[in-house]
């Protein structure tokens, strides 16, 4: 019954998703906040979450790009998910994800408050053109740096590209090819000028109808509690779950459900 229960669910958020992008593969970056270790390792825990999630949906994986933090953790990693209207589900998952926990890095054992922040692109295909006028861009080839092991390719053919107009700056190290590293590194530029026109469209519209985005980047959508309680809470639709270890553990699908729900009764 519960599996029946689950593809209902999943046929009824099928149907809200009827956005332009919702059914793409999502581009997904997570950068750590201030804080050095503490949130690089939260970084590195809501990283964990949705490639978990990632997993439960039978969805597939790619990590762009990955930066090690210095001790523990990551700084932060850009990573795409590939299934069905992967972007429609995770674009819920925009803004930053606070974490209040003991600390496991500091001996005198007190509570500690952790941020990340988490962005979703759709990952674009051939049939939608975005030019990016060369003389806007500044491309950098560098060796790739961290700790080694799965995620990293010890090479000197990373690339990272900065647009100067907007400010915003990819990176690649994941392949061994730099021309292969600078392709991947252009897909994320142009989804996430794309993205950026988008919001810029929508922005717009809200100011004509005098309503206000709950979403909007760099707002506190989630908090975490570790201790002195456990739950995690969504701010935006006050909805709270007690079992945190399986939200961590990639089980945000009723979260998704609900702020979609929540989107369309406006």
């Amino acid at each position: 019954m519960d599996a029946l229960d689950d593809q209902m669910q999943r046929i009824t958020l099928d149907l809200m998703l009827s956005g332009p992008d919702d059914d793409r593969n999502a581009i997904i970056s997570i950068n750590a906040g201030a804080g050095g270790t503490e949130a690089q390792d939260w970084a590195e825990m809501l990283f964990r979450m949705y490639a978990r999630w990632v997993e439960r949906n039978d969805y597939r994986s790619e990590i762009i790009d990955y930066q090690p933090g210095d001790e523990a953790g990551i700084k932060s990693v850009t990573f795409t998910a590939q299934g069905p209207n992967a972007f429609g589900y995770l674009k819920t998952e925009n803004g930053v994800h606070r974490l209040v926990r003991i600390s496991p890095f500091n001996a005198s054992g007190k509570r500690h408050t952790s941020f990340a922040s988490v962005f979703v692109y759709p990952e674009l295909d051939n049939e939608i053109l975005v030019d990016v006028d060369e003389k806007d861009i500044r491309i950098d080839v560098f060796r790739a740096s961290g700790a080694g092991g799965q995620h990293v390719n010890k090479t000197s053919s990373a690339v990272r590209i900065t647009h100067m107009p907007s400010g915003i700056v990819v990176q690649c190290q994941q392949e061994k090819s730099q021309h292969r590293n600078r392709d991947m590194a252009m897909k994320v530029l142009k989804s996430r000028l794309y993205q950026r026109e988008k919001e810029m469209q929508e922005e717009k519209m809200q100011e004509i109808h005098d309503s206000k985005d709950d979403i909007a980047w760099g707002s506190q959508i989630r908090s975490y509690v570790l201790h002195p309680y456990q739950m995690v809470k969504d701010h935006r639709i006050n909805k709270e779950v007690g079992n945190v270890n399986d939200v961590l553990d990639g089980g945000i699908d009723s979260f998704i459900r609900d702020v979609l729900l929540a989107r369309q009764s406006r």
